[in-house]
This record gives structure tokens, C-alpha cells and sequence, in this order.
């Protein structure tokens, strides 16, 4: 299973989704919306994607998690559109015969998924100010490219890796 959906995630789906009688362990990772990054508060989220890329990328990456651990199954889900505190932006499933290749390949793919799929985060902070982020990095920490709230980015993103309000976020 990977999706990019607007909906909230269904993590008893992505547990289905990964079940197997030969898996002796299933591990499921959600990251959800915090409230305090740093000593800033957060609103919201917002998550934008190149769609077909994101999915794309994202299938190669549980390939490659089946190629690197003994996996039984994945899934991957990544929610796009505002997101309140609390909220899950992305979960991650694995099940593998032992709990250590789940954890690990679990891991692996999250902190992947940052890195290398086109998706852009814009940090909605409490005092008004907004700033996009590339979900693989913190937010700057004297704010960067914030701006107001009333000043947004462009709806549709661009190259892989680079969102319109942030060219700076296609670096690594």
C-alpha cells in the first residue's frame, strides 16, 4: 500500500495491509503535528506533494526496504493538505518475521521518506507567520523565509525536492 491522500490516515488499514502469518512482528510509525518546534508554537501544518513523483518515490523505497530486510509487507501513507496539532501527516507499516528488521527498516524508510520524497511542509506558527520547510530539515531557526500568513506560496510545486517559496529546500 502507498498512498498520498487529503483524508486522515487509516493505520488499522495500513496494519491489514502488511498482516501475514509467516511476520512475528508488525511495527507502525505515525508523525504527527506537535505543538512547539524549538521555542516556536505551531497551528497547523500544511503538506504539498508532486503527486505521482511522491508515490513513485515512494514505492521504490519500500522495494528497496524489501530488498535490505526480510519484510513481509509495507505500507506507506502520506496526508497532504492542513493539518491540526495532533494530527498524523505520515504513517509507515513494516512486518517481518523479527522485530529487529521491522524496527530497523521502519526507521530507515521514515527517515528516507524525509529526505528524498517531494513533499513540502509549511510550518503555521501561533503568532501568524507561515514558513515552508523541507520536511527533512527544522524550520530556521530565526525564521527564514517566514512570512505572513496572508502571503502564501504558489499552489503547485515544482522541481523535485524544491518548493516555489523555498529553492533552498532542494538541498539535502
Amino acid at each position: 500500500m502507498i498512498e498520498i491522500t487529503h483524508e486522515p490516515i487509516d493505520t488499522a488499514a495500513l496494519l491489514r495491509a502488511v498482516e501475514s502469518n509467516l511476520a512475528g512482528a508488525a511495527v507502525l510509525f505515525l508523525g504527527t503535528t506537535r505543538e512547539v518546534t524549538g521555542d516556536r508554537r505551531t497551528r497547523s501544518l500544511v503538506y504539498e506533494a508532486y503527486e505521482a513523483m511522491a508515490r513513485q518515490k515512494m514505492a521504490e523505497l519500500a522495494e528497496e526496504a524489501s530488498r535490505r530486510w526480510p519484510l513481509t509487507g509495507s505500507a506507506l501513507v502520506h496526508r497532504l493538505g492542513e493539518l491540526g496539532l495532533g494530527e498524523a501527516s505520515v504513517a509507515i507499516a513494516v512486518s517481518s518475521p523479527h522485530r529487529c528488521d521491522a524496527f530497523e527498516a521502519g526507521q530507515w524508510l521514515i527517515d528516507t521518506l524525509k529526505e528524498v520524497v517531494p513533499i513540502w511542509k509549511q510550518e503555521n506558527w501561533a503568532d501568524g507567520t507561515c514558513e515552508w520547510v523541507h520536511p527533512g530539515q527544522p524550520p530556521s531557526p530565526t525564521g527564514g523565509l517566514a512570512e505572513s500568513a496572508a502571503g502564501s506560496a504558489p499552489a503547485e510545486p515544482h522541481a523535485e525536492g524544491a518548493h516555489p517559496a523555498n529553492p533552498a529546500s532542494n538541498e539535502s
